[in-house]
């Protein structure tokens, strides 16, 4: 089936640029926006990355502030793992993976790790498709990766949790310290 091997070869061919490759000078904000639709397979519409989405990341800490008005690499690799995870995750959760992967490493050393990762996540579902595969396959093939899917999720959120509870104290109790003088 000529869709399911074009899958296929998008899957094992499209990759996001490597760090070397993004651009060595820093962009603005419309030049960021312009710039993250080619790091990422996309079918049909989807979502759109916009300056908001960008500023509610920074605002959550899921990745880092603007050099003035400029963003870097740094950045450019952050919004290539948050557009990817936030497919599964939630923006909090997909911060909170990348900061706790990333904990003792430059941006250069997380976004290879992250490349590293998803190369082999991309690789194992194009394993799993085959293009001599006919439309009645295509219904048992769907539920398998959508039950895999199901199944990593609730690993990774499990991961997550064990992830958040191992944090430093002082860091999960910041907003929940209690006040002096107050009664909660």
């Amino acid at each position: 089936m000529e869709e399911i091997r074009e899958l296929k070869e998008r899957l094992e061919g499209e990759r996001p640029v490597a760090w070397e490759d993004f651009p060595d000078i820093g962009l603005y904000m419309d030049q960021l926006i312009s710039y993250m639709p080619r790091q990422l397979i996309h079918y049909g519409e989807g979502e759109t990355l916009t300056s908001a989405m960008v500023n509610n990341y920074i605002k959550d800490g899921a990745m880092p502030r603007a050099e003035g008005k400029r963003y870097s690499r740094t950045h450019l690799a952050y919004l290539t793992a948050l557009c990817a995870l936030k497919q599964v995750l939630s923006v909090k959760d997909a911060g909170l993976l990348l900061e706790a992967a990333g904990a003792g490493q430059e941006p250069q050393a997380l976004y290879a790790r992250f490349l590293e990762e998803l190369d082999r996540a991309l690789d194992v579902t194009a394993g799993t498709l085959d293009a001599s595969d006919g439309e009645e396959d295509l219904a048992p093939l769907a539920l398998s990766l959508a039950l895999r899917s199901y199944a990593d999720r609730l690993a990774c959120q499990r991961l997550l949790e064990l992830i958040r509870a191992r944090r430093p104290q002082e860091e999960k109790g910041k907003k929940s310290k209690k006040q002096p003088g107050t009664d909660g």
